[in-house]
């Protein structure tokens, strides 16, 4: 067919508009199709991503490791004792596992209502101990100042960083923290940086809601010796966060004489193996979706073809008289493709942009207004729409293909006939 035939194009428009009603209703199928394929698949990159982010800033490398009552007897201990890591086994670990790129110790502070002050100010938050390496398993968004160094772990200094809710609380003036002193606990600190997380994974302690000190201080003002809560390890790019935790679990066992077997006095997990089973997840989030939409876009390229079908049986004398007057078959079959392929295209291409402005609305007057909602831009990408235009080609000359081998076994006289 001639692309720049205009006397075809309107004969081909006057056909598919002969019967309105029946156009219309077999283009929403089409059009529903992929209206709804793209809604969902919107939906499914929107909540991939709403999940995604909250972990954003977080090293995905990482793991993290606790201690736990013993479950059995060992070396003349009792089953049931309590046990501490201490800043020994931080030396142990990184002289025995070799694939450990940072390890950060973690304490925790004593919290309470209005445990930190600032003239009149007061507020409620937590306290956490902190070494100079934990910005590299939770990347901080540091706002004014700067974060805790390894000056002030070494030398045990009384500094803090706090969270930008800590901040507003403390300050709700907006005057600058820096180097002014606040109350935590009963003790003074100096106020060297404000921070919040960029992840939404909080360890303990909200980030926006912390107050942060040099580990090695808190340790000393709590009198805890050199006792350690939680220990965070990442690991190296060639090794697995999974095998680091379950050395690190191994050896603090031989170090701290506890069974081997003991599958209680140590606790762990790897956010390593949490990522994957998110990445597995939202794969079979995208593997249903397609299953889905392409299922109800192939019913709506069915009712396309019936349609056809229909119009070729309501036109038996007009293809048998254009034939008979020597109409070639490649003319009854580009024209019946043509109707196929545009009716496709046009309810299709309405179905995609549809789809992609409803997305659109949805994100800019509600989810980025809304609060704790999963979804994060749920935009269909480039390349999706793309595929989706091909997709739609092809279906349209499939939806074409039955119709037009029945056209061309319409026979001149048996057509005339029929009539």
């Amino acid at each position: 067919m001639n692309l720049f035939d205009a006397d075809r194009w309107e004969e081909i428009w006057v056909t598919i508009t002969r019967n309105k009603v029946r156009s219309l209703l077999t283009g929403f199928g089409v059009f529903w199709g992929i209206f709804m394929l793209v809604i969902m698949m919107g939906a499914g990159t929107g909540l991939e991503r709403g999940v995604t982010k909250n972990f954003e800033g977080f090293a995905t490398n990482s793991c993290i490791i606790g201690t736990n009552r013993t479950s059995e007897p060992y070396k003349g201990f009792k089953k049931g004792r309590n046990w501490d890591m201490h800043n020994r086994d931080l030396e142990i670990l990184i002289r025995s596992i070799p694939e450990i790129e940072v390890l950060s110790p973690l304490l925790f502070g004593g919290g309470g209502s209005n445990n930190v002050f600032y003239n009149e100010n007061s507020g409620s938050f937590g306290v956490r101990g902190v070494h100079a390496n934990y910005k590299y398993i939770e990347e901080p968004n540091i706002s004014q100042g700067r974060f805790i160094n390894e000056t002030d772990v070494a030398q045990k200094r009384k500094v803090c960083v706090i969270g930008t809710e800590t901040y507003t609380t403390l300050f709700p003036k907006g005057d600058s923290p820096i180097e002014k002193y606040i109350r935590v606990n009963g003790i003074y600190y100096q106020v060297v940086g404000v921070m919040s997380g960029i992840a939404n994974l909080n360890i303990g302690v909200e980030t926006t809601k912390s107050v942060n000190i040099p580990f090695t201080t808190l340790q000393q003002i709590q009198n805890e010796g050199d006792i350690v809560h939680i220990l965070m390890a990442t690991a190296k790019p060639h090794a697995s966060a999974k095998s680091v935790q379950e050395r690190i679990e191994t050896v603090l066992k031989a170090s701290n004489d506890i069974s081997p077997t003991d599958k209680q006095a140590v606790w762990g997990f790897s956010l390593e193996n949490e990522f994957k089973k998110i990445n597995i997840a939202f794969l079979a989030i995208a593997i249903v979706t397609w299953i889905v939409g392409s299922g109800t876009l192939i019913a709506g390229i069915v009712s396309v073809s019936n349609i056809m079908l229909v119009t070729i049986k309501e036109r038996t004398k007009e293809i048998g008289i254009r034939r008979a007057l020597g109409a070639k078959p490649v003319t009854i079959v580009s024209q019946i493709m043509s109707e196929s392929l545009i009716l496709t295209a046009i309810a299709g291409m309405l179905g995609l942009t549809l789809g992609v402005l409803t997305l659109y609305l949805a994100d800019t007057y509600w989810l980025q207004k809304a609060e704790n909602v999963f979804l994060s831009d749920p935009i269909v990408s480039f390349g999706t729409a793309v595929s989706s235009t091909i997709i739609l080609l092809i279906c349209g000359l499939i939806a074409g293909a039955i119709p037009t081998m029945r056209a061309l076994q319409v026979k001149a006289i048996d057509a005339i006939r029929e009539e």
